[in-house]
C-alpha cells in the first residue's frame, strides 16, 4: 500500500488537536566556554535533530482526564510514523478506518481524498487478526481485562480477570488513554486500537493481537472516528 509522507509545517500545525504547545526541557551543557567569553544570556544547548515547535505541540506532556501523559521523545521514531494527513491510498469511504498491518499504518479516510495516517504497533506471528469489522465501542482510559487465554499464558494476570474486575484506567493501565473496540457480526473480536505509553513499541510487531497507537495519537484518532465507525485490518 503506497502512500505520501508529505510532512509539512502547516498541516502538522493544523493536526496537533490537543490545545497549547508545551516544550520539552533542554539539556545543560558541560562543554566549558573560552576563558574570554562574555555570557549576555543563557546558554541554550541545541534541540535534537529533527524536533520542530509543531511537533513539539503534538507529540508534548498531556493533562487529561486526571491523568499526565508524558511527552513522546518523537525524534526517535521514525518520521513516517508520525501523526500526518496524507493522499488516501485506501479507496475506501470516509469515515473508514484501515489498518496497514505490513507497513505499520492506521489510516482514518477523510472526504476530498486524503485521509489521517498514524504509525502503530501490531501483534506479533500468531496474535494478529484481520479482516472487517465495526468499532463498536469506544472508552477514554478504559479498564483492562485480559482474556483467560492470556491469563493461561501469564497466570499472573489473574488478579486482572473479568472475574476479579479488571485493571482500572490509569497512565500504566496497557489500553492507554483511550481504547475503540472491534466488533465483527455483532461478536467482540476481544481485539482493540487503544493507547500505550511504550513509544518505541510504534512500527514494531510486539503486542498480543491489539493495534497499539501513541497515548497521543490515539487521544487525536478518538475524537475524529464516526460511530460505529467500518474498519478494515489488512494482513
Amino acid at each position: 500500500m503506497s502512500s505520501t509522507p508529505n510532512l509539512t509545517r502547516r498541516s502538522l500545525l493544523s493536526l496537533t488537536g490537543l490545545g497549547a504547545a508545551s516544550l520539552l526541557a533542554s539539556c545543560t551543557t558541560s562543554r566549558p566556554l573560552p576563558a574570554d567569553a562574555r555570557l549576555e544570556g543563557p546558554v541554550v544547548p541545541a534541540a535534537p535533530s529533527g524536533r520542530t515547535p509543531e511537533l513539539d505541540a503534538m507529540y508534548g506532556e498531556v493533562y487529561d482526564g486526571g491523568y499526565v501523559i508524558p511527552a513522546v521523545p518523537y525524534w526517535r521514531i521514525p518520521e513516517r510514523f508520525y501523526r500526518q494527513q496524507v493522499i488516501d491510498p485506501t479507496g475506501e469511504a470516509p469515515g473508514t478506518v484501515v489498518v496497514d498491518t505490513p507497513n505499520r499504518f492506521l489510516y482514518l479516510v477523510e472526504r476530498g481524498g486524503t485521509a489521517m495516517r498514524y504509525g502503530v504497533g501490531i501483534g506479533r506471528d500468531g496474535f494478529a487478526w484481520g479482516g472487517a469489522g465495526v468499532i463498536q465501542w469506544r472508552q477514554k482510559w478504559p479498564k483492562w481485562t485480559p482474556p483467560d487465554e492470556m491469563i493461561a499464558r501469564q497466570p499472573e494476570l489473574e488478579k486482572y480477570s473479568v472475574r476479579n474486575g479488571g485493571k482500572p484506567g490509569g497512565i500504566d493501565n496497557p489500553l492507554g488513554a483511550r481504547a475503540l473496540y472491534i466488533f465483527k457480526n455483532g461478536q467482540d473480536t476481544l481485539y482493540r486500537l487503544h493507547g500505550s505509553p511504550e513509544w518505541n513499541s510504534i512500527g514494531k510487531a510486539v503486542s498480543s493481537g491489539c493495534v497499539r497507537l501513541m497515548n497521543q495519537d490515539i487521544i487525536d484518532l478518538y475524537e475524529r472516528v464516526p460511530t460505529k465507525a467500518k474498519i478494515i485490518v489488512k494482513q
